[in-house]
């Protein structure tokens, strides 16, 4: 690559979810979310309490209600909440610069600010911070950028800066903090990220249902939600996060859905539930909103895919079935095990299983 790397054009396409979330939320509650206020004390309130959602210090989730609000929803990236107790947006921004950093957080600005060596605003969390702040000292703008440039580069303090630093008044445990940095995000970047993040959040707090039937929709295409395991109750999903917790050899899919876990039971927690996946009214792929609740599509069974769903759709169009024979007759790309997966999930009710009618 680095021989050719001069003459390529290279396109970074990156994958998010956040702007399909947004645009969702959008659809469904008429709301724009470029006007959402960036200062919103309850959305703000989230990252250091749930108590705005209606529970507090929950013994699975912790104190704060940020589960499933993007850059601020795994369990390490909680912990440094509680660590941070951001008050204000900026505090958003710098705590997305520690966890896309490499070496930004973990034995150096998190030992800095539980020790009360520093505050948080006064850490490194973004690329810009160091030049920002040396500038600040006095140290010249374009000497400031050069001595950025080498630590986000993970490259330490270029000859003589060190001494420059000292000389302009810089802290000893600022200069330690800049030769740990292998890697220093961009500000724009993690402002970017949090405004999409905080958008996301004030939906969770003011428009719940429209919160989840987005998230868990987009957990679903990536065959994180499964429908037999998470919506029969808040009891059965407790029981599911704790065999994945204490399963020594969970893979990598039992890591997915302990997020997805999470977030079904933050849902079953803040008093909401879902409906059953019914042949006639479910969805093929999407999450709908009906009678204050949420009922899941057909691809939220694990293992029924998006060609079989969409058949089931098309299959029962203007019709009404009499047995479940007849739905597999309707429908020739759902499988026997389609059916039956269908069967568990409780979609058919009480439909026989077909036309024959036994009279003794």
């Amino acid at each position: 690559y680095h021989s050719m790397e001069e003459n390529l054009l290279k396109l970074d396409m990156l994958g998010h979810d956040d702007p399909t979330m947004i645009r969702m939320m959008e659809d469904m509650t008429g709301v724009d979310a470029k006007l959402i206020p960036l200062d919103d004390k309850d959305t703000m309130s989230i990252f250091t309490s749930s108590k705005v959602l209606g529970y507090e210090d929950d013994p699975i989730l912790g104190p704060t209600g940020a589960v499933a609000v993007p850059e601020f929803n795994t369990r390490f990236t909680r912990g440094v909440l509680l660590d941070t107790m951001p008050r204000k947006f900026d505090f958003l921004v710098r705590i997305s610069g520690y966890t896309h950093g490499t070496d930004v957080w973990l034995g150096n600005a998190k030992d800095l600010i539980t020790s009360k060596t520093a505050t948080v605003d006064q850490t490194i969390g973004c690329r810009d911070d160091i030049m920002i702040y040396l500038i600040s000292c006095g140290i010249p703008e374009k000497r400031a950028f050069k001595i950025m440039e080498s630590v986000r580069k993970g490259k330490g303090l270029p000859d003589g800066a060190e001494q420059e630093m000292i000389d302009a008044g810089v802290p000893d445990w600022y200069i330690g903090s800049c030769k740990k940095i292998k890697y220093l995000f961009p500000k724009a970047h993690a402002v970017a990220y949090v405004m999409m993040a905080f958008r996301i959040a004030w939906f969770k707090v003011n428009h719940p249902l429209a919160f989840y039937a987005a998230y868990f929709y987009r957990r679903s295409q990536k065959g994180g939600f499964d429908a037999v395991m998470m919506t029969k109750g808040i009891e059965r999903v407790k029981e599911n996060i704790k065999a994945i917790d204490d399963n020594e050899d969970a893979s990598a899919k039992d890591e997915d859905l302990l997020t997805t876990l999470e977030v079904v039971y933050e849902f079953y927690l803040r008093g909401l539930d879902f409906l059953p996946i019914d042949l006639y009214k479910s969805h093929a792929t999407k999450f709908l909103i009906e009678d204050g609740k949420i009922r899941p599509p057909f691809v939220a069974i694990s293992g029924l895919g998006e060609n079989a769903a969409e058949d089931l759709v098309r299959g029962r169009e203007g019709r009404s079935f009499i047995s479940m024979e007849e739905v597999s007759m309707a429908c020739p790309k759902v499988s026997k095990t389609h059916m039956q997966m269908l069967k568990d999930a409780g979609a058919f009710g009480s439909m026989p299983e077909t036309n024959q009618v036994s009279l003794f």
